[in-house]
């Protein structure tokens, strides 16, 4: 006889055990451990921060599986670029404490809120929480003996020892990066350590009978007092718990910005700890209006528009894109402080890879023109007569040589007066002495192309301003990839100054160690496409569509061309390969949506579901390639939501394959832009039809307007490609003029 009390108490138990579960949070998704172990370069690092804060902590270890840290950097100002300022607990015997320890450590737990760790040589429990210019260290010592924390520098400095506190600067590139240091407890002995070498210390030892003990801290880039101010505006007392719960709560509110439904937890996971992960760039370094500047080594009143800095501008367009949807108006203060960074550096000119201590001036291009289009065409606020005239001047002053800031060379002459910048002949030794004849080398036809792109970029903002004859002169400058074109062989080619195609060649391997003989970090088939200002005139070079399309599938299909260990010797850079597509370098993320441009967008759909299946996973190897502190993660981010700026500059958007069923962009305006992909799945990544606002759509692509008004895309989704969908004239995505 069934028992119907007893089958009412089980429904019911069931349920509130179900009912129970704590309900995920966006932060609760982010693993910082994706890619801590690389598949070849840079591996990604659990930083521990808040969003586009200025403290950032990251302990000091080379990568995951080493077992060994140096120690607990208060800060790492740039981007990877080097630990300062490292805090090293110890217990034991005082006397054998160097400056120098390697830590083993177990049980590591690291949020973008928290941090803790066990040092099990020492028996110490490390426990850490971020606010924005300051941090709070907890030490909890477990085994016997004298207790002390040692604070040093990594280069040279000065440290005050004084009572419970710590204060002092270290040099850190040609600047000061100042600290205010408390202890909760007061130390039996806190004074200066003698380590014998430019290293600066000091160490303070406690009882033996403490536990632990608490450290809480300031930074500034501008004084000893402003870190105290910092660290007394931001943490009031020691408890750890309430500056962690309340960086929770501010990543949160960042990751909440985007809500995404359906999909694996696998998929959310990785789609949140992208968002995360491009949260850690560019950084606000303003300190009570007031501003540190390493472009002129002054302070500087910030006029209530604070100064942003640390920024790699060859590889993180897509995520100054990204950011222009989730918080436009940190974008703008952005844009000022490129134009304040150009006003204030000695020559006047744009920089390339901005850091707290000046322009690290990296890579090739100069790539803030793009950023300044894209803004315009978005209708961000910014001083663009400033921006014109300070690209302007930059392009038309500074070298092109990559990684080189210099006056203009007999190089540049050339490629002002001819249109392409001249390539050597594998034999032909280096004439012009400012090129780094080791390692980047001229990257001859990469830097034609970013060139083209550039001044397309400054022929825009002069077309705003009214500049006829500059919006001219640059626009005619903006084909000049076109005078490396092979029509022959269907590649951009390296001329020599003759104007002559460097012959023989081989597109997979020739040009040296990552091809920097004549590319940027890759070989010439990802340089096939690297024209994003103007693809339609691309597809035209090809002959048409038909051609285009067949290139595009040829590079998915062609085997590297030496055994792996072989071949990434060559291309270091050249990692995620999936044939000769490249999935972990940035002048790669465009590429699978090209197809778009010749009426085959159901070939993107497939392999951007490829490319994310395959090279983006919730594991420590998930990623593939050097992430670039948002670069990569952006691309993804964009490309899981179904939609990416292939063109940055114009303000249009190509539709691709959403990973969720539905994604819901919360805007500051207080509207919100929702694309809902009705049974998404792994097997359903073909788009059968869509709707953008009730209204049929059978374009591939649509507008920065249509997001920031508030509305709903809508995707019909199938297991087999509707080779129909977006495939008239019409539907293309518009190419630059």
């Amino acid at each position: 006889m069934i028992n119907l009390k007893r089958i009412c108490f089980i429904i019911f138990a069931l349920s509130h055990i179900v009912g129970c579960r704590p309900v995920k949070e966006p932060v609760d998704y982010v693993n910082n451990r994706i890619g801590n172990i690389s598949i070849l370069l840079v591996p990604t690092f659990p930083v521990t921060h808040l969003p586009n804060s200025m403290m950032r902590m990251i302990p000091a270890r080379h990568e995951f599986v080493t077992d060994r840290m140096r120690g607990f950097p208060l800060n790492t100002p740039s981007h990877r670029l080097g630990d300062v300022l490292m805090l090293m607990p110890f217990c034991g015997d005082v006397e054998n404490l160097n400056a120098n320890i390697n830590y083993r450590y177990d049980h590591e737990v690291s949020k973008p809120y928290r941090y803790s760790v066990f040092l099990d040589d020492h028996g110490i429990v490390v426990d850490f929480a971020p606010a924005e210019k300051s941090g709070l260290f907890s030490f909890t010592f477990e085994e016997n003996g004298t207790r002390a924390i040692m604070l040093r520098t990594v280069g040279s400095g000065e440290i005050h020892a004084d009572g419970k506190t710590i204060s002092g600067f270290e040099n850190y590139r040609d600047m000061k990066q100042y600290f205010y240091l408390e202890f909760d407890l007061t130390p039996t002995l806190n004074g200066n350590k003698d380590t014998g070498t430019m290293i600066t210390a000091a160490i303070a030892q406690f009882d033996p009978t403490v536990n632990t003990v608490k450290v809480r801290y300031g930074i500034s880039f501008i004084s000893v007092a402003q870190a105290k101010k910092n660290l007394e505006k931001e943490i009031t007392d020691f408890d750890v718990d309430r500056v962690a719960k309340n960086a929770r709560n501010e990543w949160n509110r960042v990751l909440g910005k985007i809500k995404v439904e359906g999909g694996s937890e696998n998929e959310k996971t990785t789609f949140y700890t992208a968002l995360y992960r491009s949260h850690e760039r560019m950084v606000n370094i303003s300190e009570d209006g007031k501003y540190y500047s390493g472009f002129d080594k002054q302070v500087h009143h910030d006029d209530g528009v604070p100064f942003w800095t640390d920024d790699w501008l060859w590889g993180t367009q897509s995520h100054h894109m990204l950011m222009t949807i989730l918080d436009p108006k940190a974008q703008e203060e952005k844009l000022a402080s490129y134009i304040r960074m150009c006003e204030q550096s000695p020559e006047r000119w744009m920089p390339t890879f901005p850091c707290v201590y000046g322009d690290f001036h990296a890579m090739n291009g100069n790539n803030a023109a793009i950023i300044f289009a894209d803004a315009l065409n978005k209708n961000l606020k910014f001083d663009v007569e400033k921006a014109f005239e300070g690209m302007k001047h930059t392009v038309l002053t500074e070298t092109m040589i990559p990684w080189k800031r210099a006056p203009k060379t007999v190089l540049d002459d050339f490629y002002h007066d001819n249109g392409w910048f001249p390539a050597l002949y594998p034999d032909e030794k280096e004439t012009v002495d400012l090129v780094d004849t080791i390692w980047e080398r001229r990257q001859a036809v990469s830097v034609t192309q970013a060139a083209s792109y550039d001044d397309w970029c400054i022929a825009q903002l002069a077309k705003s301003l009214g500049k006829t004859d500059d919006y001219e002169f640059f626009l005619k400058r903006s084909y000049n990839y076109r005078n490396l074109f092979n029509k022959e062989t269907g590649f951009f080619h390296p001329k020599d100054k003759g104007g002559k195609f460097i012959e023989p060649f081989d597109y997979a391997l020739s040009a040296g160690e990552g091809s920097r003989h004549y590319f940027a970090e890759n070989n010439a088939w990802t340089y096939i496409w690297n024209v994003p200002h103007r693809i339609g005139d691309l597809v035209d070079l090809f002959g048409g569509a038909r051609p285009f399309i067949d290139k595009l599938d040829r590079l998915f299909a062609t085997e590297i061309p030496l055994p792996k260990w072989q071949y990434y010797a060559v291309q270091p850079d050249g990692t995620g390969n999936i044939g000769m597509y490249v999935a972990g370098n940035e002048p790669s993320y465009h590429i699978p949506y090209l197809y778009h441009y010749a009426g085959e967008p159901w070939k993107t759909q497939k392999r951007i579901r490829m490319i994310m299946e395959s090279w983006f996973r919730n594991d420590l190897m998930g990623y593939p390639g050097d992430e670039d502190g948002g670069s990569m993660s952006s691309y993804y981010a964009f490309s899981a939501m179904g939609f990416y700026p292939v063109s940055a500059g114009m303000p249009v958007y190509v539709i691709g394959s959403p990973v969720f069923n539905k994604i819901s962009i919360q805007l500051d305006t207080g509207k919100t832009f929702t694309i809902i992909a009705n049974n998404s799945s792994w097997s359903n990544k073909y788009i059968q039809s869509a709707k953008l606002n009730g209204q049929l759509w059978n374009k591939t692509w649509f507008t920065h307007d249509d997001i920031v008004n508030g509305g709903t895309l809508e995707l019909e989704m199938g297991d087999r490609p509707n080779k129909q969908w977006g495939t008239d004239i019409d539907a293309i995505p518009p190419s630059g003029e």
